[in-house]
């Protein structure tokens, strides 16, 4: 599997456990999403809107490579987050529409980065103004296991509150390359 091919399966579990953790989360009513568990984000609520600010960071500084993404214009026309806990959509169904949104545009990011594009050096600045440079693909890999930790989180919460989740394993859509 090339790097490309990385991103693209990496993209595609990011939508496929979103879509799932968001469908759990509608099983509660939004007194227990909003209630306070103690967790790095306070509640389900607030990791899962944890999880649309961080997108909604790296995306932006992703579209400042130089390729250019159009894919990532929509990202760029949104208010950018002023903290990491910053309530963002205080409904679950507010945060699953946008949710579907950021997914639908990191896979259709994750579909035009070509692979002479990950061997750049991304320059920005963190939300506390401390600039770095980094490689473009380990942050992409950085972005995504960022999503994982915290779709982790909150899975254990809903597990919590007594809401099945059901499989959650990358390995659920690795293709099979058995030959037969």
């Amino acid at each position: 599997m090339t790097r490309t091919e990385h991103i693209r399966l990496m993209a595609e579990y990011n939508e496929w456990m979103n879509a799932k953790l968001c469908e759990a989360a509608r099983r509660l009513p939004d007194q227990e999403l909003a209630a306070d568990k103690k967790a790095f984000f306070g509640s389900i609520l607030g990791t899962l809107n944890h999880l649309i600010v961080g997108d909604t960071i790296w995306l932006n500084r992703f579209a400042t490579h130089p390729a250019n993404y159009p894919s990532l214009a929509v990202v760029q026309s949104l208010p950018m987050p002023t903290s990491l806990n910053q309530l963002v959509f205080a409904d679950i169904r507010s945060l699953s529409e946008h949710r579907t949104l950021l997914d639908q545009t990191i896979i259709k990011w994750a579909d035009s980065i070509a692979d002479q594009d990950l061997d750049f050096i991304l320059s920005y600045s963190n939300m506390k103004n401390v600039p770095a440079k980094r490689n473009f693909y380990s942050l992409i890999v950085s972005f995504f296991n960022h999503q994982t930790h915290h779709r982790g989180q909150a899975t254990t919460l809903l597990t919590q509150a007594g809401i099945d989740v059901g499989v959650t394993d990358l390995l659920m859509i690795i293709p099979d390359e058995t030959v037969a």
